[in-house]
């Protein structure tokens, strides 16, 4: 009876002082509009001083800040081509290229990706950056299977989006850095040589077309040491490594890993001449039996000299797959060193009109291989296999109506070396794949 009698006064005082504050704040609106604010004088007398008392003063609303504008915008670009497949490797070797497994003299029109992209600035401070992409592959199942396609293709071959970069940017966390989290890009190569290249609707950088990170999910800090002219900076990330093949949630390795990445970059001559210098670290497996803990990491240095006009640039990197084979001739598990080059120009025939592209890239899976040896495959590194060389080059023409819009002719050739001795089990003589295009690249609300 007690509890319920205090609950109730308890109830009664509330709704008391509820009223009362909202009494109050309703006079104190109706006193407010009543009478405005004026500037008179004190003193209330009017034959004293009339005037003073009919002068008003209007309060100016505050300025609006027109400085800024924020960005809300949707934008997208599709590439792909017509191509003719004039040679296919006997092999089918090339798990990582586009063409793996397309036979000889197909010829289709194909889209290689399609981006739908939105931007949006919360306020001053933060922005969301979301892009989904379609990829598929020219590889792709037979139309009726249960087989899922290559790329982004569905069983039956039709194309779909899939949610590749959202995150969220907090701009200038400190002076000259923005803190990052979500899906984005790793600091390999999207967020400068990619850019320096230019031609991704032509071919992925090197690094690139042999599957490692583009894209992640995790945190990173991306900034300038000089915020005034951005000459010098760094990127630094920590993610989960989710373009790893780790398989389902079951799965040991999934989850407990993190890849870490960084680079450093620097700008001289009014920015034409251009150093960057990337790493990164992932550990991708525990110790399991024979096969004692698989780690990966690279290095990868580029340089690019870069003008309207004509542009070099060399990309090179080492990467060390920890426990990555084993060699079933000596009975051991062994590390593999990746060792790759990319070189590459493009330029101006007419200006804004014509231009030109060249690249050549140089691929070794494993410096160290043995050729009378027989090697498995322990690294979960996608596509990868330590018997093949292979020797890259693509040229072509740009054709540019319109700053948006590009078509380039262009070939695209790979050759491929079984590093294995002749006589070894599994040995496949050496061929390639040359294939004829005809490039479209089109972008829209950027």
């Amino acid at each position: 009876m007690y509890k319920n009698q205090l609950n109730q006064r308890i109830v009664a005082l509330i709704l008391l002082f509820s009223s009362c504050f909202l009494t109050k704040k309703l006079n104190a609106q109706i006193i407010s509009a009543a009478s405005p604010p004026t500037y008179a004088d004190a003193n209330t007398n009017r034959k004293t001083n009339p005037s003073l008392l009919d002068e008003t003063t209007t309060v100016k609303p505050a300025a609006t800040d027109t400085t800024w504008k924020p960005i809300r915008r949707l934008w997208g670009y599709a590439f792909g081509d017509f191509y003719y497949n004039a040679h296919a490797d006997a092999g089918n070797r090339g798990a990582e290229t586009n063409y793996n497994g397309v036979p000889t003299y197909r010829n289709a029109f194909q889209f290689r990706r399609i981006y739908l992209g939105y931007d949006y600035d919360i306020d001053r401070k933060f922005s969301v950056e979301l892009i989904l992409a379609s990829e598929p592959n020219a590889n792709t199942a037979v139309s009726g299977t249960t087989i899922v396609s290559n790329g982004d293709n569905l069983a039956d071959n039709k194309m779909a989006f899939y949610i590749k970069i959202i995150n969220l940017r907090w701009k200038n966390i400190f002076k000259g850095t923005d803190f990052v989290i979500g899906q984005m890009w790793t600091p390999g190569w999207p967020l400068l040589t990619e850019k320096i290249w230019g031609y991704r609707f032509i071919e992925k950088t090197v690094a690139d077309v042999h599957r490692n990170n583009p894209y992640d999910f995790g945190a990173a800090l991306q900034g300038t040491f000089d915020p005034a002219t951005k000459n010098f900076g760094y990127n630094v990330m920590v993610g989960d490594n989710t373009q790893a093949s780790l398989l389902s949630a079951a799965n040991a390795n999934t989850g407990f890993f993190k890849a870490f990445y960084g680079d450093v970059y620097a700008k001289f001559l009014d920015q034409k001449l251009i150093f960057d210098l990337y790493a990164d670290y992932m550990q991708t497996a525990s110790s399991a039996g024979t096969i004692g803990q698989q780690a990966r990491n690279m290095v990868k240095g580029f340089a690019a000299y870069t003008t309207p006009k004509i542009t070099f640039g060399v990309e090179a990197y080492t990467q060390q797959i920890k426990n990555g084979v084993t060699n079933k001739t000596a009975a051991s598990v062994a590390n593999a060193t990746v060792n790759a080059i990319s070189v590459y120009t493009h330029g101006a025939i007419t200006k804004d009109k014509l231009g030109f592209f060249a690249r050549y890239d140089g691929y070794n899976p494993d410096n160290s291989f043995n050729a009378a040896d027989i090697y498995t495959i322990n690294t979960n590194l996608p596509a990868y296999s330590p018997y093949t060389k292979e020797h890259f080059v693509t040229a072509g023409l740009d054709f540019t109506p319109n700053k948006s819009v590009h078509f380039a002719p262009n070939i695209w050739f790979i050759q491929y070396k079984d590093q294995r001795d002749p006589s070894t089990t599994g040995y496949i003589p050496d061929s390639h794949v040359l294939v004829y295009r005809a490039t479209f690249f089109y972008t829209f609300g950027k």
